[in-house]
């Protein structure tokens, strides 16, 4: 059973930094892209960024790109999401998602993603 478990969020005041860990078990990702999502009630989930598990690679969303930063660590087959200069519309669920075997695209939209955590929540206050 492929589980993906977030946890780290919290509430924060402006200009803090945090870290996300999404925690995978049950399947290897070697071969796709691991995405970190962001909801808030009534609106479609956000791309905040995603990384290739093989390689490396990452991409952002343009609403945090140069505060964010995607990483993984095969050995505990876990990805962060390193967030910093929080502003209080960073506020919302994170959930990381993994994309279907071999799928390579950095920049697709939440629901070409088939495997999702249930989230961790993040509060920003001015």
């Amino acid at each position: 059973q492929v589980m993906l478990i977030e946890s780290g969020g919290r509430s924060v005041q402006a200009g803090d930094s945090l870290r996300l860990t999404c925690a995978t078990s049950g399947a290897t990702f070697s071969e796709s892209v691991l995405g970190w999502f962001r909801q808030v009630p009534g609106n479609e989930h956000e791309f905040v960024g995603a990384v290739a598990w093989s390689g490396g690679d990452t991409a952002y969303g343009d609403s945090v790109k140069g505060r964010a930063t995607i990483s993984r660590d095969s050995a505990k087959k876990s990805v962060y999401l390193q967030m910093s200069s929080l502003k209080p519309e960073d506020t919302g669920n994170y959930h990381c998602a993994a994309a279907p075997t071999n799928y390579e695209s950095l920049h697709g939209s939440w629901n070409e993603y088939n495997y999702w955590g249930q989230g961790t929540q993040v509060t920003v206050s001015a």
